[in-house]
C-alpha cells in the first residue's frame, strides 16, 4: 500500500477510462435539443472591420441485448472472460470492478498502473466531446474567434436613419445569443441605421440562441433587434451583458426591418458593414465541456467537417488506429466506439497541445466543485 501511495504521487494523468454498460445504454436515449437552461456565454465584443475583404445519466438496470454490441474487442482475439487484468500493484489485482467496463490507468511516465480490457471498444458517450475539443483547439487555436458579419446591398441615408436595401448576416458563432443580437442593433444605430427598408437575410450557417435552424434564428434576430418586439428574456440578457462588461447604454438599441426574413447566400455586391466577434475558442470549449453541451459540441465539430474529420484529426495526431476510435457524432450522442487505450493517447495528445499554448486541463475542463456546470455540486 505504501508503494502505491508513493507512485501515486508521480501525478497520475487524467487517465481512468471507465465506461459502464448502464451508462452506455443511457447514452442511446440522449436527444439533441435546445437546452432549457443554456450555459452562460463568455463576453463577446463588437468589432468594426474596415477591411471589406474580409450529463451522463446512469442506471443500475441490467442492460438489454442490442443489435449493435456495446463492447467491441480490438487487437487480441482472446475471449473477454479470460483476458487477465494487468497491474504493477498487487493490491489492485483483486479490486472488484462491477459490470462490463474497460479501464486503463497510467502514470505520467506511461507506466501501467491498471489495465482491464483496454483493447476493447466501448461507447464513450460524452467523452467524445474531449476529442472534439482537441480537434478544434489543434485546428483553430485557443484564441480563434468566430466572426458574425453584417452586410448590405443598399445605401445608408443618415438624414432619415434608414438603410435603403437588404441587411445580410453570416457567421457560425455557436454562442451567438440574445444579448449579441441587441449589440448588433446598437452597432447599426451607431452607423446611423434605425430602420431597414428591405429584408433581413441570413446565411444557412447562421445560428442564434442554440437553434439548429437558420430560418428560426433569423426570425429571432429580427425580433430581438427591434426594441418594440424584443422579449423580456432578451432585455434581461442585454442588461446582464452591460453589467458584466461594465458598460452603460445611453439609448436603447433598436432597428426595425420592414421586410421579411429569408435564408440565402451572400450576393456578390454585398458590402461589409461590421463584424461581431465571439469569445475566444478556449472559453467556448470550456463552456462546452463544463456543461457537456451537445449543441455546442456538434457546432464545433461541423466547423471541422463533422465527426469523421474530428476522428481523423485525433487518429493522425494521437497515433491511434482507426478501429480503436470510431465516432458518428461530435457530441457523443448515437453510436460511437473508443478503446480505453485510445482515450489515454487522446488525453496525452491533448495535454501536449494545451502545454504548447501554456494551458492545462483545468483551462478547458470542468473542475469538480469549482466550475459551474455538471460537476458544480460533485463535492
Amino acid at each position: 500500500m505504501n508503494s502505491f501511495t508513493k507512485n501515486k504521487a508521480a501525478w497520475l494523468i487524467v487517465t481512468a477510462f471507465v465506461l459502464w454498460i448502464s451508462s452506455m445504454v443511457s447514452a442511446f436515449g440522449q436527444v439533441s435539443s435546445k437546452p432549457t437552461n443554456p450555459p452562460p456565454k463568455p463576453l463577446q465584443q463588437i468589432v468594426v472591420q474596415t477591411d471589406k475583404a474580409k450529463s451522463q445519466p446512469t442506471t443500475n438496470t441490467k442492460p438489454q441485448a442490442s443489435a449493435t454490441p456495446l463492447v467491441t474487442k480490438t487487437g487480441s482475439s482472446s475471449p473477454v472472460a479470460i483476458v487477465p487484468r494487468k497491474t504493477s500493484f498487487p493490491i489492485l489485482a483483486d479490486v472488484d470492478i462491477p459490470g462490463y467496463s474497460g479501464i486503463l490507468v497510467e502514470n505520467i511516465d506511461g507506466n501501467v498502473v491498471l489495465d482491464s480490457y483496454s483493447n476493447y471498444a466501448f461507447n464513450p458517450a460524452s467523452n467524445v466531446k474531449i476529442a472534439t475539443a482537441y480537434a478544434v483547439l489543434k485546428t483553430f487555436g485557443p484564441d480563434y474567434r468566430f466572426p458574425t458579419s453584417v452586410w448590405t446591398d443598399g445605401q445608408i441615408d443618415s438624414s432619415t436613419g434608414t438603410l435603403n436595401g437588404n441587411l445580410y448576416v453570416s457567421g457560425r458563432d455557436p454562442m451567438f445569443g440574445l444579448e449579441h443580437a441587441v449589440a448588433v442593433a446598437g452597432e447599426l444605430n451607431r452607423l446611423g441605421i434605425r430602420q431597414v427598408l428591405g429584408d433581413l437575410i441570413v446565411t444557412d450557417n447562421f445560428a442564434m440562441n442554440y437553434s439548429t435552424q437558420a430560418q428560426s434564428s433569423g426570425n429571432a434576430l429580427l425580433a430581438t433587434m427591434n426594441s418594440a418586439k424584443r422579449s423580456a428574456a432578451a432585455n434581461r440578457a442585454w442588461q446582464n451583458y452591460l453589467v458584466s462588461a461594465r458598460k452603460s447604454a445611453l439609448t436603447i438599441p433598436s432597428v426595425e426591418t420592414s421586410g421579411g426574413v429569408y435564408v440565402q447566400s451572400l450576393p456578390t455586391n454585398a458590402k461589409l458593414l461590421f463584424s461581431h466577434e465571439s469569445a475566444p475558442m478556449r472559453e467556448i470549449v470550456k463552456v462546452t465541456l463544463c456543461y457537456s453541451n451537445n449543441f455546442l459540441a456538434e457546432r464545433l465539430g461541423d466547423m471541422l467537417g463533422g465527426p469523421y474529420a474530428v476522428a481523423r484529426i485525433v487518429q493522425m495526431n494521437g497515433q491511434i488506429a482507426p478501429e480503436e476510435f470510431i465516432i458518428q457524432t461530435a457530441s457523443g450522442l448515437g453510436t460511437n466506439r473508443v478503446t480505453p487505450r485510445a482515450m489515454i493517447k487522446l488525453l496525452r495528445t491533448l495535454r501536449n497541445e494545451l502545454a504548447r499554448n501554456k494551458m492545462t486541463f483545468a483551462d478547458i475542463m470542468p473542475v469538480a466543485g469549482v466550475d459551474k456546470g455538471t460537476l458544480e455540486r460533485r463535492f
